[in-house]
């Protein structure tokens, strides 16, 4: 007989915004144990030193993780030029230094050439994998190892403000992107050296900053007994980050073959125009509603609807 698991069963996401100091396990942590929650997970990693906006899956919750993880991210940052770290943050330890300092007309006509698909090399100290091995725990014991360059997307960088050790950016790019890279080869084009003293993630997705919770306001409701945690908003449903894929209203027999992983085929005309009047592309993910809940995310091919994840609330 299996072990029971310990805690509640709990599905939805809290929007949390991470402190800084706080790596997003030990986060991740902190919420599970302030709610009782027998499974959590999170989309999208913190460093310590960085703040903002992590999403919180709790329960059937985590099965949606991926799609979060491919979702815009908008992030605020100071670059402080003058200095080359090797952690590429004011974590690390400095390794280099530079007098020169960008002009603000200089720092601006650069932006363009850090827009669209770029070109990037993650920092050495990352969680990327070299022969099995995460890339940091690599550095740390002073290994000369080589990581690839990759693409990555970068809808738009923009500058903030500019003063002459400093430069506050706002960025929204796609899954993948390394804030310190970006930093550490605008230095380089600018003819200085430059790392990242801030950083804050201002949204994931439809997670924001303005619907976010922190954690000292979070284990305050959690204490209050006047309080409920859904009642309040914190605890989102589970559908929350997947407002902008098609939704699928299912009538009960469809569901009942989708739980036993089986096709439903929306073959006769009113069925087919189920699909057509949500725009279900082929190929494409919706999430299909059973009695105004979330069911289960499906795919279209062709007339057919199939499961890719049911939940199990």
């Amino acid at each position: 007989m299996g072990r029971r698991k310990k805690g509640q069963k709990i599905h939805g996401w809290v929007n949390l915004d991470k402190p800084e100091g706080l790596t997003s396990t030990q986060a991740l942590g902190k919420v599970r144990r302030f709610l009782d929650a027998q499974k959590a997970g999170h989309a999208g990693t913190l460093d310590p030193a960085a703040t903002g906006i992590l999403p919180i899956a709790l329960g059937e919750a985590t099965k949606t993780i991926p799609f979060v993880q491919d979702r815009l991210k908008t992030y605020e940052f100071e670059i402080t030029w003058g200095e080359q770290r090797d952690t590429d943050d004011r974590e690390g330890d400095v390794i280099g230094t530079s007098d020169i300092r960008p002009e603000k007309t200089d720092i601006e006509a650069l932006l363009s050439d850090f827009t669209g698909e770029i070109e990037q090399t993650p920092p050495r100290y990352s969680a990327i994998k070299i022969d099995g091995e995460r890339a940091y725990d690599l550095a740390r014991d002073g290994e000369e190892f080589e990581i690839k360059s990759r693409i990555v997307y970068i809808e738009s960088l923009e500058l903030i403000e500019a003063a002459k050790d400093m430069a506050k950016l706002r960025m929204t790019c796609g899954k993948g992107t390394y804030v310190r890279s970006l930093a550490r080869d605008m230095a380089e084009k600018l003819g200085t050296l430059g790392y990242i003293s801030m950083l804050r993630r201002a949204a994931v997705g439809g997670f924001n900053t303005e619907n976010a919770i922190s954690l000292e306001k979070l284990e305050e409701l959690v204490n209050s007994a006047a309080s409920d945690v859904v009642s309040e908003g914190v605890l989102l449903p589970l559908e929350a980050p997947l407002d902008d894929i098609p939704a699928l209203n299912l009538k009960q027999d469809e569901g009942a073959k989708l739980r036993n992983g089986q096709v439903v085929s929306f073959v006769a005309k009113p069925d087919f125009d189920r699909i057509k009047s949500i725009g279900l592309e082929n190929d494409q993910t919706a999430i299909a509603m059973l009695d105004n809940k979330a069911f289960a995310l499906v795919e279209r091919n062709g007339p057919n609807i199939k499961p890719v994840r049911v939940f199990n609330l």
